[in-house]
């Protein structure tokens, strides 16, 4: 019998899954899969750590089902393996994490509670987050919960970076900078030793770039400022969310087209980035196999903004010695990879592009004065540490 910890990760449509063997401090990936398509025609798939698939189905349309639903076929699926399994915990990808929490915890009524009023805070993901705890403390309520916030590790951030300037009554209520995709963050930072030990001690910029997309710099260990802010809107172009945006803009928005508050939220986080840039995609792929000049023009810019960032990033730790590149385009794209290397030279990248095009994992000169490296992240494994640090009473 294996004693094993679920990690979820649930979004309005989807809960993506990994399961994890326990064995002493270790833990060994088991199981990853999703089911998505909640409320319109859910499917279910599961793999194992080869990627065999070993679990699949698939609902029709109109038989949508919630978080709910979800969970409970997620449930018959591991008691259907219950014979090799034993479920000791469930750790959660928590978006928001405020103030009070700067590391993981169990997820009591209290602390749920808690997290329930931050919601305002990030509208479009902690309710979702929150779902699946409410869900298994009915079900489940012999299972220890655990909350792993992605703005946590952020928290460490001089109090400058983290403030805006705005008056004390607004700030007070909780309006600053947080920062996000803080499990992402703290994944590579706990990995970057065993690449680069010097620049892991020293200062990094590490580039998480997907369909959210963000960068933070990261001195010895430590998060010392990040793109994103209040929202995880703020900072780069993603996908279709828009980034940094001058706070004149909204009043624009407003007052000549007449936009209210749901019709701008639509418009910053599901029709702008790449897709309202290109009018073609969110999909970095699609963009870059196009001869559109428009899109052409959101890679252009999606680029150029990372430069901006990392320069800004760069000057908050006085300096750099590393960059890292993340997530799905950073780890997959070297066109994307090669274009932000070129235009950092005047920070001493200098780019290897045999290694660049072979995927890394370091893809910069021997001479480069900054090394450049490509490290694939591990949210869900960072996840499972905390639960397995929280249930051994020493939360990380």
């Amino acid at each position: 019998m294996t004693d094993i910890i679920l990690v979820l990760n649930a979004g309005s449509s989807s809960i993506k899954f990994r399961i994890f063997g326990m064995a002493g401090n270790e833990l060994a990936p088991l199981i990853h899969g999703q089911i998505e398509g909640l409320y319109t025609a859910p499917s279910f798939v599961a793999a194992d750590q080869e990627g065999a698939r070993i679990g699949e189905k698939k609902w029709s349309e109109g038989a949508g089902f919630g978080h709910q639903g979800a969970i409970e076929y997620l449930g018959e699926f591991l008691r259907s393996r219950r014979e090799g399994y034993r479920l000791v915990a469930v750790g959660h990808r928590v978006v928001h994490g405020g103030l009070e929490f700067s590391q993981a915890t169990r997820a009591t009524p209290e602390v749920v509670d808690k997290l329930e009023k931050l919601v305002p805070l990030a509208p479009l993901h902690q309710p979702h987050n929150l779902a699946p705890i409410r869900i298994l403390a009915k079900s489940r309520p012999d299972v220890p919960q655990v909350a792993c916030f992605d703005t946590a590790f952020h928290r460490a951030q001089p109090e400058a970076a983290q403030a805006f300037a705005l008056p004390a009554a607004i700030t007070e209520r909780g309006v600053r900078r947080y920062g996000f995709h803080g499990l992402s963050y703290e994944y590579i930072a706990s990995v970057l030793p065993r690449f680069a030990p010097l620049a892991a001690a020293g200062r990094t910029v590490v580039a998480h770039l997907g369909n959210g997309s963000s960068m933070c710099a990261i001195q010895a260990g430590r998060s010392m400022a990040s793109t994103m802010g209040f929202t995880a809107v703020d900072g780069l172009p993603m996908g279709t969310r828009c980034g940094n945006l001058d706070p004149g803009v909204i009043l624009y928005l407003m007052d000549e087209l007449k936009m209210d508050a749901r019709a701008i939220e639509n418009t910053i986080y599901k029709q702008s980035g790449l897709l309202g840039v290109s009018g073609l995609s969110s999909d970095m792929r699609v963009l870059l196999a196009s001869d559109d000049p428009h899109a052409r023009f959101a890679a252009e810019l999606f680029t150029y903004r990372i430069g901006r960032e990392l320069g800004s990033l760069a000057a908050a730790m006085q300096g750099i010695d590393a960059l890292v590149f993340t997530a799905g385009i950073g780890e997959h794209s070297a066109p994307i990879r090669e274009r932000v290397c070129r235009d950092a030279a005047w920070l001493g990248v200098e780019l290897d592009p045999a290694a660049n095009a072979g995927g890394g994992p370091r893809i910069s000169t021997d001479a480069s004065k900054v090394s450049a490296w490509v490290i694939p992240t591990d949210e869900e494994l960072m996840i499972a540490r905390h639960t397995h640090a929280v249930l051994a009473g020493h939360p990380s």
